[in-house]
């Protein structure tokens, strides 16, 4: 089994002390450091190598969803950041996963609930939390005005039936509820998928999610 690198970064000593008790505990996760604030959090990104990071959005200095941005923003970035927030709809969220953030993560959240979430955005094989990360998604869509061009030209480069994948990815649906959906076997909606990641430069489902959205792929109900 491939252990898990954790990085958890927040300014309080005592959720940075619990999430790693919490996390050490787990078989194949590992916490291998911990950071005070954005600025050590991007330099421990540097130094550790992790696949995750843990990131509270409100800290001194150098904020989580900058210290996001800088982490995730590099061509060859592999790490992932899953947000640690304190109301599933904080308005700091939506820019969190503009920044490059996979998913979030509620602070009160079980020991079973925060290991399965980093294991969630360490694979990349699923939305996190989809009932309420699509909700997230579809209210920042709303804040961003007319889809950007850029991004809208960038759908062309997807074959008809990735589209149609890309847009179910957005709805929040796995790869098996999409698989059955079309009608095909499940390794066939991996394949896309890892296409349609690869072909317009995204990370993982959730900037595809997100992507879809911008472009105006996506529409929020209503809308």
């Amino acid at each position: 089994m491939t252990t898990i690198r954790v990085l958890i970064a927040d300014d309080q000593m005592m959720v940075r002390q619990g999430f790693t008790v919490l996390l050490d505990a787990e078989p194949g996760i590992e916490v291998v450091g911990q950071a005070v604030d954005g600025l050590d959090a991007v330099a421990k990104v540097a130094e550790l190598d992790p696949d995750v990071v843990l990131m509270d959005i409100r800290m001194p200095g150098l904020g989580g969803i900058e210290a996001t941005r800088l982490i995730t923003e590099p061509a060859d970035a592999t790490v992932k950041v899953l947000v640690l927030t304190t109301f599933d709809l904080d308005e700091y969220v939506y820019e969190a996963l503009r920044a490059g953030a996979s998913g979030f993560l509620l602070k009160d959240a079980s020991a079973a609930e925060l290991a399965q979430a980093v294991r969630v955005v360490a694979d990349g094989d699923a939305l996190l939390a989809p009932n309420i990360t699509k909700r997230l998604i579809a209210e920042f869509s709303r804040m961003s005005g007319a889809p950007r061009a850029p991004l809208k030209e960038r759908v062309g480069d997807l074959t008809e039936r990735e589209t149609e994948v890309l847009s179910l990815i957005a709805q929040g649906l796995s790869n098996a509820e999409i698989a059955k959906r079309l009608v095909v076997a499940e390794q066939t909606v991996k394949t896309h998928v890892g296409r349609i990641l690869l072909k317009l430069g995204l990370r993982d489902r959730t900037q595809a999610a997100v992507f879809a959205y911008e472009t105006g792929l996506v529409r929020p109900a209503g809308y």
